[in-house]
């Protein structure tokens, strides 16, 4: 599947288990030896929500959130009309709390997704997928960010920060996973690949992060380049895109609600000034389904 041209491999594992899966993550995502992707999500049962996602990069290493891909596991579970647990005790019981449970999921509009940073809530728009991406945490220490003069300061705005003598003024977000924010005048002309491993492994984060490079179109309009943690530039990052939004909003440049624009693809954040919390709106497309023999 694929989410702007963030692609992942999706596997349902409710039924079956796997072994070595940072392994198994590293070879699936090769790209010229295994499938090819970004990431690899698996689905399972859970006993929180209607499912639970574990997200693996193609570099083996367990993450915490990605909005792309809850936004392709979302429309794995509507096109094949998956019922969670929740719904399938729905299903099966009796008594008057399932009979309302039954016509509450009757044509279930909304589902909950269970992940390392919390639980994550999606609706359906049409042929697009609204994510409640929650509170974007902003305390260096929860982010987390190692500045120890700025603990019990927050949110770090424009740190300056010396890459390859180079400096970069750094705006910190966390939406469940760390992100390092830079504003620059042209996205085009940053050498990512140079720059992005760097700041990524940087002694500042204690869990590395991901990096975006934006650029500020207008007030409701930001171009952003990402390097993910993990996985190396991508077409596009949810997250991200969420964190380019905010960040861009506490540092003055734009509204709360802006249209990123990135390399594969727009998303609309919505920085909801009602209940603080971070809207995601974009798609998310099949692309095909295959087997891999796991025994080569």
């Amino acid at each position: 599947m694929q989410a702007l041209g963030n692609d992942f491999i999706l596997i349902d594992i409710r039924k079956k288990r796997l072994k070595k899966i940072p392994q198994l993550s590293k070879t699936l995502c090769d790209r010229r030896f295994g499938v090819g992707a970004d990431q690899v999500l698996l689905i399972n049962n859970s006993k929180k929500a209607d499912f639970k996602i574990r997200i693996f990069n193609a570099d083996g290493s367990e993450v915490e959130m990605c909005g792309n891909g809850v936004r392709c596991i979302a429309k794995y579970v509507w096109d094949n009309k998956v019922r969670g647990q929740a719904r399938l005790a729905a299903k099966r019981g009796s008594g008057l709390r399932a009979q309302k449970l039954r016509k509450k999921n009757k044509k279930p509009t909304s589902l909950t997704i269970e992940t390392l940073a919390g639980i994550m809530h999606i609706k359906k728009r049409g042929s697009l997928f609204v994510v409640d991406m929650g509170e974007p945490i902003l305390e260096p220490e929860k982010i987390p960010v190692s500045l120890r003069v700025m603990r019990n300061l927050s949110p770090v705005l424009k740190h300056p920060l010396i890459i390859n003598g180079r400096t970069f003024n750094i705006t910190c977000v966390s939406m469940g996973n760390p992100h390092a924010v830079i504003v620059v005048n042209n996205v085009q002309t940053v050498q990512l690949s140079q720059y992005g491993p760097v700041i990524e492994n940087h002694h500042l984060f204690p869990k590395r992060t991901n990096v975006e490079f934006i650029q500020i179109l207008n007030r409701k309009n930001i171009k952003m380049r990402v390097w993910e943690r993990g996985a190396g530039e991508t077409m596009a990052c949810g997250t991200g895109a969420s964190a380019a939004c905010v960040a861009s909003s506490l540092l003055g440049l734009t509204d709360r609600k802006a249209t990123i624009h990135l390399p594969g693809g727009k998303l609309i954040i919505d920085w909801s000034v009602k209940d603080n919390h971070v809207y995601m709106t974009g798609p998310a497309v099949k692309v095909f389904e295959g087997t891999f023999d796991l025994r080569q």
